[in-house]
């Protein structure tokens, strides 16, 4: 495989001053902790926002995106430099086709990902989704089967669209509070956490707007209905994740294809031959032991033996 193309982090220069003196510091603050580079896996279903997502972060449209288009059937590898510091985000397919999780897009961003480290995971959704039904655990449960449980602890979700109005006379905060708490359950339902790991873990919601038309501060940052810059808030928050303690997540041969099933049939021979020898054959031997004890010897046995003291 082509070793991958980095390019000079250009992008970073389109953004705000204030948001570029924020970015700077957040990514100083990283490289501080010995962490040079940082590679960000993006996934989620088709349609919610993950290419204009890594646009955003990039500041440049490094990915393309079309509302006519079908996602690409392949992952992109976007690879910034800036400083010393390489920035990787890697976009992916939707998870999902013809309403079921699709297998093969899961199979096919596995192999992509083959020895490469993921140190955050962005998951996500729309906050203008009004609901969550089963296909959404099905897609939590296959990223979690994917790469396991730890995975969430260098979870992210994102929730884009971010710039709506309410339904039903919600104001903006008891709507988005609303949305996380359905959306956070299943999350732990479809990744079989307990609610404690999730809090312990702390798996941080964080809210995108990547529309043209999103609302901007004195400062030209675009920001949330809550006043929020959210471009420096989702990087923090990607900053605080590295830096929780955890692992990222390496994706080896053995995560992609699983536990071979013959190795672990190796493992388990002695524990079976012991327990057929001592719960079966032991008792069939003993068994016949006092048969052979019970049984009465017929005379014929006992002239054969020599033990017959009668003349037949």
């Amino acid at each position: 495989m082509a070793s991958q193309l980095i390019r000079e982090w250009t992008g970073i220069q389109q953004f705000p001053p204030a948001t570029q003196t924020k970015l700077i510091e957040l990514l100083g603050k990283l490289k501080q902790e010995n962490v040079s580079t940082l590679t960000i896996l993006v996934m989620g279903k088709g349609g919610v926002g993950k290419s204009s997502t890594v646009n955003s972060i990039i500041g440049e449209r490094a990915v393309s995106v079309s509302a006519f288009q079908s996602e690409g059937p392949r992952p992109v590898m976007v690879s910034r430099s800036r400083a010393g510091f390489t920035l990787n985000i890697i976009d992916t397919p939707g998870l999902v086709e013809g309403g079921y999780v699709n297998d093969q897009a899961l199979e096919i961003i596995k192999r992509f990902l083959l020895n490469k480290t993921i140190d955050v995971l962005l998951y996500v959704e729309r906050l203008d989704a009004y609901r969550v039904d089963n296909l959404d655990k099905q897609v939590i449960k296959a990223i979690t089967d994917s790469f396991g449980k730890e995975i969430w602890k260098r979870g992210i979700v994102v929730l884009t669209h971010a710039q709506l109005s309410p339904p039903d006379g919600l104001n903006y905060e008891d709507f988005f509070s609303k949305r996380s708490e359905a959306l956070m359950r299943v999350v732990r339902s479809g990744a079989r956490l307990r609610k404690q790991d999730s809090q312990d873990s702390g798996i941080p919601i964080v809210l995108v707007e990547n529309s043209g038309r999103c609302n901007k501060n004195e400062s030209d940052e675009k920001i949330l209905p809550n006043g929020t810059a959210w471009i420096p808030n989702l990087v923090k928050t990607i900053t605080d994740v590295v830096s929780n303690g955890s692992k990222g997540i390496l994706v080896d041969k053995k995560l992609i294809e699983g536990p071979n099933p013959n190795e672990r049939g190796k493992l388990l021979i002695p524990f079976i031959l012991a327990f057929q020898y001592y719960f079966v054959v032991k008792p069939i031997q003993r068994s016949i032991k006092n048969d052979m004890t019970k049984e009465s010897k017929a005379p014929w046995e006992l002239r054969d033996m020599g033990l017959a003291k009668g003349k037949f």
